[in-house]
């Protein structure tokens, strides 16, 4: 498929600001000597101030927008990971810290979802590197939650050490950039991005440090990959995961996102990697597309994301699917308290509880990873199936 044809035309200000992003990613190209890393270039594609695409003012989110998450289905989400928070700040107290916080949604549900069962954290941080999502954020913090509001602040860095409490990040990870690479059945080599024509187009060579290129490689052997073989490798990802677990005194680490344990993630038939583009609810595999207007994204190793916090000192306390984790803490109670012949509105929750627990939809594709220093107690969402052997 060729997704330029395929897919809508985005409008004439739109391309414009897209043809400045290009301009400035060719300009690096050029001052690097012909080839950036893929890394660099998802970096530039998705956070250049003003251009990349969680910084310009584009609509992401919803059903108007690129995608839909799980907290822009409605409020049960939230919901189910309030539990999850509920019980952690019941123990320790402190604070919440939503790490990429996307329209404001979860954290506005969240929010309201735990004042109602009268565990609210002492605050509510956002992390947050999007001038123009943070704007949003706040707006819709200010209609829905205005009683609430001065609990709710905004960083710009990582909090200070001695954080108590709940770090939360719903589809983070895979918007991290990742490096991608090469197997030829002897050497793991970097994928990085050239000019090609008007556009941009794929190039190898070796990894220019040292720690990349091995980590491919031993990845590679350790795995006994098929050659030729090309996917991802999140090569930041340790030092991000210990900058977060240095600031932990107490608590938990829960991500949820789409992803496999690695032997999944690096299967023998999935030669192409797990990269995916997001552009008006349609996927595709083209991220030289209309670079600032798409979103790129790439599966999570959670395998390679539980060795990262057992390195960094963290407990890797559960791992599960989405569907087990919801159902573990209480979705099928929320659609029950919903009259079945109420009409629309009950039609709207349990369509809302297929999407986020089928198979097909969410339920298998979306994992939930808890990682804790200093709890014991068994967490909700992670007490009905516990997949951590799989990791």
């Amino acid at each position: 498929m060729n997704p330029a044809t395929e897919l809508p035309v985005p409008e004439a200000d739109a391309l414009a600001l897209s043809a400045r992003l290009a301009d400035r990613i060719r300009a690096e190209i050029r001052a690097a000597g012909g080839a950036i890393s893929f890394a660099r270039y998802m970096e530039l594609c998705l956070y250049a101030p003003g251009l990349g695409y969680y910084s310009a003012g584009q609509r992401k989110f919803g059903a108007g927008g690129d995608f839909v998450t799980a907290p822009e289905l409605g409020d049960m989400f939230a919901r189910c990971v309030a539990r999850t928070c509920a019980a952690v700040l019941s123990t320790t107290g402190g604070d919440i810290l939503e790490l990429g916080a996307g329209s404001g949604r979860l954290a506005v549900d969240l929010l309201g979802e735990l004042e109602t069962l009268a565990v609210l954290p002492r605050r509510y941080r956002i992390l947050e590197r999007s001038a123009d999502l943070r704007q949003r954020q706040q707006a819709l913090v200010q209609e829905r939650l205005p009683h609430l509001q001065a609990r709710v602040r905004w960083l710009d860095r990582l909090p200070d050490a001695g954080f108590t409490g709940v770090m939360l990040g719903n589809e983070v990870l895979d918007a991290m950039a990742v490096e991608r690479f090469h197997w030829d059945g002897r050497e793991a080599m970097q994928v990085c991005v050239t000019e090609q024509g008007a556009g941009f187009g794929w190039a190898t060579r070796p990894f220019a440090t040292r720690d990349g290129g091995g980590m491919a490689t031993r990845l590679a052997r350790e795995l006994q990959l098929p050659a030729p073989y090309t996917s991802e490798l999140n090569t930041g990802l340790h030092g991000w995961l210990a900058g977060l677990a240095g600031r932990q005194a107490r608590g938990l680490l829960l991500f949820i996102d789409y992803g496999y344990p690695r032997r999944e993630y690096y299967h023998e038939q999935r030669t192409s990697g797990t990269l995916q583009c997001h552009y008006r609810q349609r996927v595709h595999g083209d991220p030289f597309l209309w670079p600032g207007l798409q979103d790129i994204t790439a599966h999570v190793d959670f395998t390679a994301l539980a060795q990262a916090a057992v390195a960094a000192g963290l407990a890797v306390s559960g791992y599960t699917t989405q569907a087990h984790y919801l159902l573990d803490c209480g979705i099928d109670e929320l659609l029950q308290a919903h009259d079945p012949g109420s009409g629309v509105g009950y039609l709207r929750q349990a369509q809302q509880a297929k999407t986020l627990l089928l198979p097909g939809e969410m339920g298998e594709r979306f994992q939930c990873i808890a990682l804790t220093r200093d709890l014991d107690s068994a967490l909700p969402g992670f007490r009905r199936q516990d997949l951590r052997h799989r990791l």
